[in-house]
């Protein structure tokens, strides 16, 4: 028997060899980072400031290439079809990964079975904006704007802000049609020119508009107050209770990248994110530092399934 369990140690050691040595070795060439939206936005942004810590850790270029289309969906089924070898990764949101399977048809990839999770990296609150014009300051001002003159219309794109205004009128009981927008830049358009009144959108896109008292924010979407916005209390606190709709940014790898070098980028990138310096840099793009295990990471995304699967279906969301 003893014998046995030597040459099983053995043969577990000669099949683990190979594999560590690729691990010390990586990355010998440089490295893609795909992000599955156009430049600018939360996922690119935090991309390009986890890319810079990994390229200075890890001696070779991690370079952040942008593969905008379908919401998300295009540059994720790349990324799901790319060799497994760790020099094509994926940073996405919930977005992409976790909503899109649920709400349209077919996406080209499956997130639970094409992708190894590295690590998630921040979090995210979008907020519910109002037009200065709209004479409302607080949640239930809103709430009690809305009742009282129906129809109030609210605008979105796609994703977690599509879901977080669609949760917030149902669970609030009032009746504010949605203006759907192929991006958040169209949408802000409108909701600054005033042909729409309230919107929702990422801390990102809202904070210079903010800043310049042109929109107004009402409430974050997530459980806590955001540290750049902490007069704004989150949509729970002020008057809807039981909502919880915060997005996330993390890094996957496509399916079967072996386990070696995914304990490699997994710890690489959790020294990038504990860097002061990195820490800051993410807060003041609207997002906060999370981190993760591989093995907390597949959790989470396999809970966010669960969850964006009963929202779309309870709701009847998916757009056949």
């Amino acid at each position: 028997m003893r014998k046995l369990l030597l040459l099983a140690a053995a043969l577990a050691a000669m099949l683990q060899g190979p594999e560590r040595a690729v691990a010390q070795e990586y990355p010998t060439r440089p490295v893609t980072i795909v992000v599955p939206f156009p430049a600018g936005g939360s996922a690119d942004l935090n991309a390009r400031t986890v890319a810079e810590r990994l390229s200075a850790a890890l001696g070779q270029p991690f370079i952040v290439e942008n593969k905008a289309g379908a919401s998300g969906s295009v540059g994720t089924a790349f990324v799901a079809k790319a060799p497994a070898d760790g020099y094509t990764l994926l940073m996405s949101n919930s977005g992409a990964l976790t909503v899109n399977p649920h709400l349209f048809g077919p996406v080209g990839y499956d997130s639970l079975k094409d992708f190894e999770p590295i690590s998630l990296s921040v979090k995210i609150s979008n907020l519910l904006l109002v037009h200065p014009d709209l004479p409302v300051r607080t949640l239930p001002e809103l709430l009690a704007y809305a009742k009282a003159n129906p129809g109030l219309y609210y605008g979105h794109s796609s994703g977690s802000k599509q879901l977080s205004g669609e949760v917030f009128r149902a669970k609030a009981g009032i009746d504010m049609p949605p203006v759907a927008y192929k991006g958040s830049a169209p949408m802000m358009a409108d909701l600054l020119g005033g042909h729409i009144k309230v919107g929702f959108d990422e801390v990102l896109t809202s904070m210079p508009y903010i800043q310049a008292g042109k929109l107004y924010p009402i409430a974050t979407t997530g459980a806590v107050r955001w540290p750049t916005l902490p007069n704004v209390p989150p949509i729970a606190e002020a008057g809807v209770p039981e909502y919880e709709m915060g997005d996330w940014i993390g890094i996957v790898a496509p399916a079967k990248t072996p386990p070696a070098l995914v304990e490699k980028l997994n710890k690489a990138s959790a020294k990038a994110l504990a860097v002061p310096e990195t820490q800051s840099r993410i807060e003041k793009i609207g997002t906060q530092v999370e981190g993760s295990s591989p093995e907390q990471f597949d959790a989470f995304i396999k809970k966010e399934m669960t969850k964006w699967s009963k929202v779309v279906d309870t709701m009847g969301l998916k757009i056949q």
